[in-house]
C-alpha cells in the first residue's frame, strides 16, 4: 500500500463538489486514512507550495488555497500517486481526459479543484505538513 497526500482545494469546497469528489475517490478503492477540513493562512499555504516559491505563479496559488476551506486527506491504496493523478487528470481542465475530476470539476488551471503529492518523497513531506502520526489511521 503506498499513500498519497489530497487536497478538495476551495474553489471545489465553496462550489459544493467536495462531496461528489469524496464519492469518485471511494469509488476509486481508495481508503481514507485522515480527513481534515482547515482554512490555511496565507503563510501555511507558502510553506506548504515552498518548492514553487520561485514561479510566476507562487503568489496567486498561495493567494487562492489560503480563500476558504480546503479538505486535506491522506489516501491509501496500491499505487495511490499514480492511481491519484489519474483520477484527478491534467492540472489545466481544458487538457484533461474526460472522466477525470479536473475535467468535470474544475473551473481553470489555477483554480482545478484537487491536488495530489507527484512522487513519494513529495508525498511524505506533504502528509507530514498537515498530519502528526498519530492522526493517521
Amino acid at each position: 500500500m503506498e499513500r498519497t497526500l489530497a487536497i478538495i482545494k476551495p474553489d471545489a469546497v465553496a462550489g459544493r463538489k467536495a462531496g461528489r469528489i469524496l464519492d469518485r475517490i471511494e469509488s476509486a478503492g481508495f481508503r481514507v486514512a485522515a480527513m481534515t477540513l482547515m482554512h490555511l493562512s496565507r503563510a501555511e499555504a507558502e510553506g506548504f507550495y515552498a518548492v514553487h516559491r520561485a514561479r510566476p505563479f507562487f503568489g496567486s496559488l498561495t493567494e487562492f488555497m489560503a480563500s476558504g476551506p480546503a479538505l486535506v486527506m491522506v489516501l491509501e491504496a496500491p499505487d495511490a500517486i499514480k492511481k491519484w493523478r489519474t483520477l484527478m487528470g491534467a492540472t489545466d481542465p481544458a487538457k484533461a481526459d474526460a472522466g477525470t475530476i479536473r475535467k468535470e470539476f474544475a473551473e481553470s488551471i489555477e483554480r482545478n479543484a484537487t491536488h495530489g503529492s507527484d512522487a513519494p518523497d513529495t508525498a511524505a513531506f506533504e502528509i507530514g505538513y498537515f498530519f502528526a502520526g498519530m492522526e493517521l489511521v
